[in-house]
């Protein structure tokens, strides 16, 4: 098999053995994804950062108040697929027809086609998209009359949650790629 098509691991194990609350809160967080969620596993080497990893993802915005679970889809993907993390566009993938994104939809966030030219994306998801593309970007540049478009179509809070949002996705991405976790 030619290597570069060949399964790869992880650049490291998880441990053998870990704190039992540790291993209860991957098995929970394994249960809610329906998977063997291998970063969990390896964080287990520091607990500290299993931990906080763990909080930052259960405190997940997750559409029920403010912003629309489809919109914080499409800002989780969107990121994904910038940042290139063949795991995290798996993840956050997962129930995409749940969220009624289109094929068409799907190639804007994959740069195939302008945002701006679907008809079916509102201005608000428009404007979202855009918004975690210049956030995944480096360097970091936003430009006076995006975020003037910004302020003015989102409330303080909503911009709060889709930065914290796209960020978090950041971190996972460059977490899982640091470790060599494959998809």
């Amino acid at each position: 098999m030619n290597e570069a098509l060949a399964p790869r691991a992880a650049f490291i194990s998880p441990p053998e053995k870990m704190a039992p609350w540790l291993r209860l809160g991957i098995w929970y967080a394994e249960r809610e994804a329906g998977k063997e969620l291998l970063p969990g596993r390896l964080l287990a080497w520091y607990p500290p950062a299993a931990i906080s990893s763990g909080l930052l993802e259960s405190l997940i915005a997750d559409g029920k108040k403010d912003l629309t679970p489809r919109l914080l889809r499409l800002v989780r993907l969107q990121v994904s697929l910038v940042v290139s993390c063949p795991f995290c566009v798996s993840m956050n993938s997962v129930e995409l027809s749940d969220s009624l994104i289109t094929a068409v939809e799907l190639s804007a966030l994959r740069s195939q086609i302008d945002v701006d030219a679907v008809a079916t994306f509102s201005e608000r998801e428009r404007i979202a998209v855009r918004y975690a593309r210049l956030i995944s970007a480096t360097p970091l540049k936003f430009p006076p009359e995006f975020v003037e478009e910004l302020t003015a179509n989102f409330a303080e809070r909503e911009i709060v949650i889709l930065a914290t949002t796209a960020a978090q996705v950041n971190y996972w991405a460059r977490l899982i790629q640091a470790l060599g976790i494959p998809v």
